[in-house]
């Protein structure tokens, strides 16, 4: 995995537009979006398989390859609230995960709440696609869907990321 630097070094410089990289965190994949330079809109980027060992160390040399190529200056990450909005225990692993991701890759990290941004990417998408003559969808349509809907996901965390700061604001680009 490159050094810490070498990604910030790869992001550019201080006159650069900023680059965010939206992150939905699975047991399984990990779903990436990025935004435009403009920092107005978001676009479904990947979904990558997670580490089997599950360990933000393992998931940080794969998601450095993606932060150097997009040349990304911060990094977004859903956040799975309770319906309530509380935090229970997968938002305190998602946090402990950016927290390590982040300081790995040397990129700071924001928490976005992501609260049925699945929900919502799999309207977008529609309904999974039937299998031959209309049967169930085989394993790898339900695969393929499911990384769709990862990547979109991520896209719509990082647009509700964006459109929050420049409601405030913030200026990401």
């Amino acid at each position: 995995m490159p050094e810490p630097a070498t990604i910030r070094a790869a992001a550019g410089g201080p006159g650069e537009p900023r680059r965010l990289l939206g992150i939905d965190l699975g047991q399984r994949r990990i779903g990436l979006a990025i935004a435009d330079a403009d920092g107005l809109t978001s676009r479904p980027l990947a979904t990558v398989n997670r580490a089997r060992s599950l360990q933000p160390e393992d998931d940080a040399a794969t998601l450095a390859r993606f932060a150097m190529e997009q040349r990304v200056t911060e990094l977004v990450v859903g956040l799975p609230l309770e319906a309530r909005g509380t935090r229970g225990p997968m938002a305190e692993e998602a946090e402990a995960w950016a927290g390590a991701v982040a300081a790995l890759l040397g990129l700071p990290v924001t928490m976005r709440d992501e609260r049925l941004s699945s929900h919502l990417a799999e309207s977008r998408l529609g309904p999974m696609p039937r299998g031959r003559s209309g049967g169930a969808p085989s394993r790898t349509q339900r695969d393929r869907y499911r990384e769709k809907v990862d990547r979109e996901a991520a896209a719509i965390i990082l647009q509700d990321e964006l459109d929050a700061r420049r409601g405030s604001g913030r200026v990401t680009g």
